[in-house]
């Protein structure tokens, strides 16, 4: 099945399809849940619009603090995201991306003079592999080698997914990030839908039953998934819809961590210093936790882990704990007593009774 799934996924995005517009789901035009940074936008906006013409993903995944970092897109397509992601890492940082679509990285290599010189860049710091996810180090890509690796709506599109995920949690260095959009179903996608070629090429086929996901992620090795956004996805195609019957699809932001596998997890006070480029005053880490500057906050031993190993590490102040700081405690809740003499009654009422 799976050298039949790539063959039909190469000549859909490769022949048939010449634009997004081409696509039957909105999934290439979903609504971003969270604002991009400056920097993303004046980046995107400095993309070849070729380039930008034949983007199929669902979103934009720029995570932050990325200069100087090696960075990874899985299934690179026509080269915008990495291009984007280029400019952010400057030329001290270096994006590869990789494709199995011959024709789309013809694409991305066309241009890689021409966001050199926009970008104003010595020498390029983008390079692009034909090959397969589930391939990564016969393609060239060595272990423990990506500071980050990114994903726009792709792996939905692949036939193994876990060998995809083990190949990433493999090329990435310990406390490397794993960030990316995909496309998810409300519930287990039916074989009859898998095998249909054009459920599969616009991702529904492929598309993993989200609670799968987690598990598949945690079993690989990761960290637990952190949901970043998400967006619902309208299928315009009345046949495609049709076949779906009661499944429907969402595309959904993840990040994912590389842990080291002897780390000692426990809870911790950790402190934002508003450190990193474009969050100056809070960092919305995902849905669930948003640091604000220089506010102490508790978070559970696996985002503890995640702060300290990760590329974040010089932007918290982190002091793990067995039992709360009573000082901690004072300066969270910012209430003051006087000190009280042993003969007299003080305010607070803090005397002898």
């Amino acid at each position: 099945m799976s050298t039949q799934v790539h063959d039909n996924v190469k000549q859909y995005y490769g022949s048939r399809l010449e634009s997004t517009c081409d696509l039957q789901t909105s999934v290439a035009c979903s609504l971003l849940c969270r604002p991009m940074p400056k920097s993303a936008i004046e980046a995107l906006n400095l993309v070849h619009p070729e380039v930008t013409k034949r983007f199929f993903g669902c979103g934009l995944p720029v995570p932050e603090k990325l200069q100087g970092c090696k960075i990874l897109d899985l299934g690179s397509g026509s080269g915008r995201d990495c291009y984007v992601l280029s400019k952010l890492v400057g030329e001290t940082g270096h994006v590869t991306g990789i494709d199995m679509t011959e024709e789309l990285i013809l694409v991305s290599r066309k241009y890689i003079p021409y966001h050199q010189e926009k970008f104003g860049f010595e020498k390029p710091n983008t390079t692009f592999l034909q090959g397969y996810m589930e391939k990564l180090t016969a393609a060239g890509v060595e272990n423990d080698s990506m500071d980050i690796i990114v994903s726009n709506c792709v792996i939905c599109l692949c036939p193994d997914k876990k060998t995809v995920l083990r190949e990433a949690y493999k090329v990435l260095k310990e406390g490397g990030e794993l960030y990316y959009s995909d496309m998810y179903a409300s519930n287990v996608v039916p074989d009859h839908l898998k095998e249909d070629s054009v459920l599969w090429s616009e991702g529904m086929g492929g598309s993993l039953y989200w609670r799968d996901f987690i598990s598949l992620v945690q079993e690989v090795g990761f960290s637990t998934p952190h949901l970043i956004s998400a967006s619902h996805i309208e299928v315009h195609n009345c046949e495609l819809k049709k076949k779906a019957g009661d499944i429907s699809y969402a595309s959904g932001t993840y990040r994912l961590f590389k842990l080291p596998k002897k780390l000692e997890m426990s809870s911790a006070i950790v402190t934002y210093k508003g450190t990193v480029p474009d969050y100056p005053c809070q960092l919305e880490f995902d849905s669930s936790h948003c640091f604000k500057k220089d506010v102490a906050l508790q978070v559970d031993g696996e985002m503890a882990a995640i702060l300290q190993c990760s590329r974040f590490s010089p932007d918290f102040c982190i002091q793990k704990y067995g039992h709360l700081s009573p000082f901690l405690l004072a300066d969270k809740l910012g209430s003051s007593v006087k000190q009280c003499s042993k003969t007299g009654k003080a305010a607070g009422g803090c005397g002898e009774t």
